[in-house]
């Protein structure tokens, strides 16, 4: 993610008549220990007329020495550099174990040599002062180092000082402000007062403009800047000199370019020499020029490059709309909290402590925007085996018509408040509600906990605890026991109403609930109370006069919901029947489900009861709405979800595990499509939700939740693919034939075992069945009943267990079997991960609108697809060759009349495959890059409560890419094996993979093989029998630093990447030409492992 910047510096001296100059000396050459790398250099001296020699002074500094012969009326000095801006980590040293903390004392021979930078002023009382406030409590070295050079960077303003020279420490004590220099110069003294040697530096300072403004914090400079400045350097054992900028509080980065390191600040001036004198007119020019841009996830397109895109996403709607398509496109992006990169929530664990609290920020902020007057409803998500509640799900509903549904936001409880509700309030709350429905208020009952299973669970306990502190391992257990006796056996859990619609679904019903208790008791648990009902003690009924709640088939035609004043006007309810049930009678006309009302934490919750219709869902809402107005109560509605219904429009936000997750409304045009996925972006880091997420080793995984897209139509008869089934047979074949479109924006997790299978990788019959049933797909034009896309497809669409949820092609909600909610007409492409920039996401959803209009327009049918057999995981998982292919996709797009650019993708590429690092000699150029690699699920293993299986990612592939490579002579060697060269049809570039062992888990295929550390890539000269150069990639950190925690952002795991490659390491002396040697599988790849 580098950026090449052009540095342009000149000093212009003008004197007012010819004079002689003295030998003047010029230190404005970067120093030789610059960790920013300087690509080029030039110094140009104007009169022309002189003499320089380059030389170094005791502190091993650049120096020019320059003597004029003659007189001159102008001494011109300009300076231009190329310098690479690439991230390092500052903090990334280690410490000798007796200076971890300050203070600590140097050994003696240490203290020799750095005498000079140890060397102090006369104390005076300013200085002494402030001296004597510096706390001496041993602190580890970095934090007293971040804590000093903060201080100083506060209790000194800054300003700009033209006169030459440097203030006293106390002078700018005094005065509370000084330049760059002063700051430095009274850093180093007091640095060296507390026993620490520091040196004073001046160099160039680049300040790039940020590309995304900081949420908390400084954003820097709001245009490319570049100053010559002045900075301190510490010296700490182990880890040498250390920069610390006391203008800014930070320490010094890559934008910090050393010119001259010195123990006093008269001798790291830029220029310094004699002139006779004169009147002289001193001029001062620096700029900075960004040369090249590495494609970055943080500014991914210019704005040109934009506004084209724009352009193309609108003329495809165009042809959309022309030829009728009528495509909707959503989607379930996925997002990971900024703060906390290491907590289980963010990495494994489904739920969490702040998951729920930042999701609901998000949630309100995406409410307020689209749908200010919609239904809030927090209900219960999915439940899977393993976990001891369901998962949450934050819905909000709005109708499509526009009319709102809730009114006043103010009756919509804030989870964070307490209003005091109680079950008093809750009972007066369900009666209004029965009153306005028109139904007794006799019918609401209290509901209370189990007092017996409570009583019999605390018998079951250890006779030396108490069930306030029962001692048990299972958290969750623990808090119900200590909740239920704190509150009591007898406390009013919450209210109930028998509710329900007839079944013509004309009228309300309720009743009485006949019950074994006198009172109704609650299933032990930590659910909703609604959940929580007894329902298997209502009196029996046989199966076939149950009323069971069916889901509406979204497959007809829909009338106009009624609006505000229709949905206010209560009918009357149906008369109750009070018959007591009599033993073996079937009592089938009991009211079944129920509306209920629960206190928790101060705050009123209404469990809304499973309706079939919406419009008695809004119904019942606007009852509850009006009764919050009277009662001047707020409420969140849980439970049962509104019907599915095209009628409505909604968003949720649901928990997976290590992400929350974004079901966003669907978007029916390009224009729609921009603003949402813009706006969820934007507002997910304003709530302090970030798409960047990293492995250990600085890796970027996306958020390893995916990005699921969804298409389908506003309606399942309006869906493309089930009016043209033909549309995703063509989809399927483009994407098995391009296996770029299934690896460039894919996650880690890849291969047979993954959650997103190709059809390829999963089974090897698939192709020749898929084949057949793509021969039984009626022509584009016939007609098709929708089932038989879903009969022919269903059973080949699969993961290697059979999951239909699990493919790359997901058909789960097309038109399935399983129900009125299957049978949506969606289609769920699972194989993409969630990309950095919503811009890069927009033009992975331009790149499949416009293959839709395509393959609308003319249908993709190859008479036989392509069997990649192993080159799939061989050649297609280097990144030249998915570049390869996917440039062919775009080639395939331009002469459909959409002229998509391939530089639109370059940040996807780099995201999918960073830059490791190059090396060039004798004319050949060498580059890394990170490649795929399959993660493979591993047999079952045992553990608390069941059995689990691990995913081996163990195994990690980079690209080798040779330019300017005569093969005739050079071999390339990684470890001292050959790596297998493959032409790439361009003389003197080749391309290969190496795939190694990256780390070494207890649970991994081939468990014995050691971590591959460091790999040496060797040019072998095989005339001469020695390596030409070469390059290191340390597979883990190259000084044996063990990471405890995650990058906190990208700047550290691209710092951390970029530690572990060094452009030196070639293996010495006489080598012996080894055996190339070919693997049949995988002709391409040097696996380390059988070596």
């Amino acid at each position: 993610m580098s950026i090449h910047v052009a540095l342009h510096h000149v000093t212009h001296y003008r004197y007012d008549r010819a004079v002689e100059l003295g030998p003047q000396i010029v230190r404005l050459r970067p120093a030789a220990h610059s960790r920013t790398r300087i690509l080029s250099y030039a110094l140009k001296v104007s009169p022309e007329q002189h003499f320089i020699n380059w030389q170094q002074d005791p502190q091993g500094n650049y120096l020019a020495r320059l003597v004029f012969p003659e007189k001159t009326s102008e001494l011109r000095i300009e300076v231009d550099l190329l310098a690479e801006m690439a991230v390092f980590n500052p903090f990334d040293f280690f410490l000798e174990p007796y200076a971890e903390k300050i203070p600590f004392a140097y050994a003696a021979d240490e203290r020799k040599e750095l005498a000079p930078y140890l060397e102090t002023l006369p104390l005076t009382p300013k200085f002494k002062a402030y001296l004597d406030g510096i706390d001496r409590t041993p602190l580890p070295s970095v934090d007293f180092l971040v804590a000093i050079n903060q201080r100083l960077s506060e209790d000194i303003g800054y300003l700009i000082r033209m006169e030459p020279g440097v203030q006293t420490p106390e002078y700018t004590l005094e005065q509370a402000s000084g330049s760059c220099r002063d700051s430095a110069w009274l850093l180093v003294q007091l640095l060296r007062n507390l026993g620490l040697a520091a040196r004073f530096v001046s160099g160039y300072l680049i300040q790039l403009t940020a590309d995304v403004k900081s949420l908390d914090g400084p954003s820097g400079t709001e245009v490319d800047f570049t100053d010559l400045h002045a900075w301190c350097e510490v010296y700490l054992p182990g880890a040498g000199w250390i920069g610390l900028d006391a203008t800014s509080g930070l320490f010094a980065g890559e934008g910090h370019i050393p010119l001259a390191c010195s123990p006093d600040p008269s001798s790291a001036a830029p220029i310094s020499g004699l002139v006779e004198p004169c009147e002289c007119e001193f001029t001062h020019e620096m700029s900075v020029e960004r040369i090249w841009e590495a494609p970055r996830v943080t500014k991914p397109y210019t704005e040109d490059q934009w506004l084209a895109i724009q352009a193309l996403g609108r003329q495809i709607d165009a042809d959309l709309l022309e030829g009728d398509v009528r495509l909707t496109m959503g989607g379930e992006p996925t997002f990971v909290s900024i703060d906390d990169p290491d907590g289980a929530e963010w990495n494994t664990a489904a739920l969490g402590p702040d998951k729920r609290r930042l999701s609901a920020e998000l949630f309100q902020r995406m409410r307020k925007h689209y749908a200010p007057k919609g239904l809030v409803h927090f209900g219960q998500g999915k439940w899977y085996p393993g976990e001891q509640l369901p998962r949450w799900s934050l819905n909000c509903y709005w109708r499509r018509d526009g009319v709102p549904i809730w009114h006043n936001s103010a009756l919509i409880a804030d989870e964070r408040e307490d209003y005091g509700a109680d079950g008093e309030l809750a009972g007066r709350f369900l009666a209004s509600v029965a009153e306005r429905l028109k139904i007794p208020t006799r019918f609401v009952f209290p509901a209370y906990e189990d007092n017996f299973y409570y009583l019999w669970r605390e018998g079951a306990l250890p006779q030396n605890v108490s069930a306030e502190d029962s001692r048990l391992e299972e958290p969750l257990e623990r808090a119900r026991l200590r909740k239920v006796f704190s509150q009591g056996l007898d406390k009013v859990i919450g209210q109930v109403l028998p509710l329900a619609r007839t079944a013509k679904g004309d009228q309300w019903q309720s009743g009485r609930w006949y019950l074994r208790e006198e009172h109704c008791r609650l299933v032990p648990g930590d659910s909703p109370l609604g959940y929580r009902l007894p329902l298997g003690s209502q009196p029996w009924v046989k199966a076939a006069e149950y009323p069971f709640i069916h889901p509406t088939d979204p497959n007809q035609d829909f009338p106009a919901l009624p609006d505000t004043d229709q949905l206010r006007n209560h009918a009357q309810p149906k008369t109750a029947d009070e018959r007591v049930p009599e033993i073996d009678q079937s009592a089938d006309w009991l009211t079944r489900t129920a509306f209920c009302a629960e206190a928790r934490e101060g705050r009123l919750y209404l469990f809304m009861p499973p309706l079939e219709r919406v419009e008695d869902y809004l119904e019942l809402v606007a009852a509850i709405e009006a009764t919050a107005e009277e009662l001047h109560c707020p409420v969140l509605l849980e439970g049962y979800e509104p019907p599915s219904d095209p009628r409505l429009s909604n968003f949720r936000i649901t928990p997976d595990p290590g992400v929350i997750e974004v079901n966003v409304q669907p978007s029916a045009t390009w224009d729609e499509l921009v603003e949402r996925t813009e706006f969820l972006y934007e507002e997910a880091r304003q709530t302090r939700l970030t798409t960047e997420k990293f492995m250990i080793d600085g890796r970027h995984t996306g958020t390893g939740g995916g990005n699921h897209f969804v298409l389908g139509g506003a309606t399942p008869a309006d869906s493309p693919f089930l009016r043209r089934p033909d549309l995703l047979r063509s989809l399927i074949s483009y994407w098995h034939n391009h296996p770029s479109l299934s690896y460039l924006f894919s996650g880690l997790f890849i291969g047979p075992t993954s959650q997103a299978p190709r059809v390829d990788e999963a089974r090897n019959d698939s192709l020749y069945e898929l084949e057949i049933a793509f021969a039984q797909m009626p022509e584009p034009g016939e007609e098709c009943p929708p089932w038989l896309v879903d009969r022919l497809l269903r059973n080949l669409l699969i993961d290697v267990t059979g999951n239909t949820h699990r493919a790359e092609f997901c058909i789960d909600k097309l038109y399935s079997p399983d129900g009125a909610t299957g049978r949506l007409g969606l289609l769920e492409l699972r194989a993409f991960e969630m990309p950095p920039h919503a811009r890069m996401s927009l033009a992975q959803q331009l790149l499949l609108r416009a293959l839709v209009a395509r393959f609308w327009r003319e249908p993709y049918a190859p008479p036989k697809l392509a069997r990649w057999g192993t080159e799939l995981h061989d050649r297609f998982l280097l990144p030249h060759f998915i570049e390869q292919d996917f440039a062919d996709v775009i080639v395939d797009l331009n002469a459909a009349g959409y002229p998509v650019q391939a530089e639109w993708f370059a940040a996807h590429l780099e995201f999918r495959f960073p830059k490791v690092g190059d090396y060039a000699v004798s004319g050949i150029e060498l580059e890394l890059r990170q490649a795929l690699e399959p993660w493979h699920v591993l047999g079952e293993e045992g553990s608390a409560g069941g059995t689990v299986r691990y995913v081996d990612s163990s195994l990690e592939r980079l690209q080798v890419k040779l330019t300017g490579l005569p093969p005739q002579r050079y071999l390339l060697t990684c470890n001292g094996i050959p790596v297998p060269l493959q032409p790439t049809g361009r003389v003197g570039e080749f391309v290969a993979g190496v795939r190694f062992r990256a780390w070494q888990p207890y649970n991994c295929l081939q468990p014995t093989i050691p971590v591959h550390a460091p790999l040496v890539f060797d040019l072998l000269d095989t005339w001469m029998g020695r390596s030409l150069g070469g390059c290191q990639y340390h597979v883990a950190h190259p000084g044996g630093r063990n990471y405890d925690s995650l990058p906190v952002n990208a700047n550290e795991a691209e710092s951390r990447r970029m530690a572990r490659f060094f452009r030196i390491g070639h293996t010495p002396g006489k080598l012996p030409v080894p055996k190339l040697e070919i693997n049949d599988e995988l002709p391409m790849t040097l696996d380390l492992r059988r070596f």
